[in-house]
């Protein structure tokens, strides 16, 4: 049983869901797509400002981006205490190529959605894969908070000797979760995401829930009345 803060089971008893029912009435497509996205242990992470990934949620969602038969067999990352996030490609050509580094910046909030990786050590060959590699791993990473993201074919990556610049805002903008509204709030606009900081055996989000409290005690009793 997952304890609400009292502040927002406070806001749950106050409400009218009876007037929320009705409100919310024609928005089936939209609390489908809320109830698939976040469930009640999600939502209050996100409304609390933390949430932990671990790394074995990371790679699944991340291998979802990799096609079988590629050049690319596999794609998994590992974090660490020392904010290291390792990442392995295993590759029919060159076997296994490792990279290391730091997050620098993970930020979703309007119509900002980008990761800046720095990377500490690398063997990979050139630059095309390091591209194909990056675009993968943060769409990985953002599916955990919006969904099932499809990856374009010229998703922009940017590098810069050391620095690997990654803009996933188109993508997550034409997304069914970019494209959704609840109670005149687009999902995007709800969803802040300040930092991703590698720890051991997984990331941390610092993230917000930019909605009011009504629109907040809303979307519990619609993700609770969907269990």
């Amino acid at each position: 049983m997952i304890a609400m803060p009292v502040d927002i089971a406070q806001t749950l008893e106050s409400v009218d869901w009876a007037q929320v029912q009705e409100q919310v009435a024609d928005y089936g497509p939209a609390i489908e797509t809320l109830r698939k996205t976040w469930d009640q242990q999600s939502l209050l992470a996100l409304a609390q400002g933390r949430v932990f990934v671990d790394d074995d949620t990371l790679n699944a969602a991340i291998a979802k981006q990799v096609p079988e038969g590629g050049s690319v067999q596999a794609l998994k990352v590992q974090s660490h205490a020392n904010g290291r996030m390792d990442i392995t490609a295993t590759t029919a050509r060159y076997g296994d190529v490792e990279l290391s580094g730091t997050i620098d910046e993970f930020v979703h909030e309007g119509d900002k959605s980008y990761m800046v990786y720095h990377v500490r050590s690398k063997n990979i060959p050139q630059h095309g894969l390091m591209s194909w590699i990056f675009s993968r791993v943060s769409l990985g990473m953002a599916q955990r908070f919006v969904g099932d993201l499809d990856l374009p074919e010229n998703l922009p990556v940017q590098i810069k000797r050391n620095t690997v610049r990654i803009d996933y805002s188109q993508v997550l903008a034409t997304s069914t979760f970019g494209q959704t509204e609840f109670m005149g709030h687009k999902l995007t606009d709800m969803l802040i995401i300040k930092s991703a900081t590698p720890k051991e055996g997984g990331i941390e989000f610092q993230t917000q829930l930019d909605v009011p409290d009504d629109v907040q005690a809303a979307l519990m009793r619609v993700i609770l009345a969907g269990k």
